[in-house]
């Protein structure tokens, strides 16, 4: 089990950027799934971007490629999410979560949130028009 936890969250102007940060407890460098959900108060939990720890293979949905890069620095045990052209729809409190998985390296994480079992508490990201 993994403690994760976020940073990096605030408020920025339409078009701007921010980099978010999952500091987890324990070596990520082994067999995980990770990845960035977000949820509004009107909505469910959204995956944004995931990725194989131990391949590096990433799961985007198409509204959101091109805007968010999800990375990790192994040697850090640490996730980043790079949010770039925010967006008023952008605005939710994101979430960084993990799993273990063993699953080929080239084999995407989903991006289903009840597959998730180790969760932070999340970072408010606010976008202003």
């Amino acid at each position: 089990q993994l403690l994760l936890e976020e940073s990096g969250g605030g408020s920025v102007q339409t078009g701007g950027s921010l980099r978010l940060a999952c500091t987890a407890s324990g070596s990520i460098y082994r067999r995980f799934c990770m990845g960035w959900f977000r949820q509004t108060p009107n909505n469910g939990r959204e995956g944004v971007a995931t990725i194989y720890t131990a391949g590096g293979t990433t799961n985007y949905p198409d509204s959101l490629k091109g805007r968010f890069t999800i990375f990790r620095d192994n040697a850090k045990n640490t996730l980043y999410l790079q949010m770039d052209r925010l967006e008023p729809e952008d605005t939710a409190t994101y979430y960084c979560a993990a799993f273990f998985s063993v699953r080929g390296s080239e084999t995407p994480c989903p991006r289903t949130p009840n597959k998730y079992t180790d969760w932070g508490q999340g970072t408010q990201v606010t976008v202003s028009s």
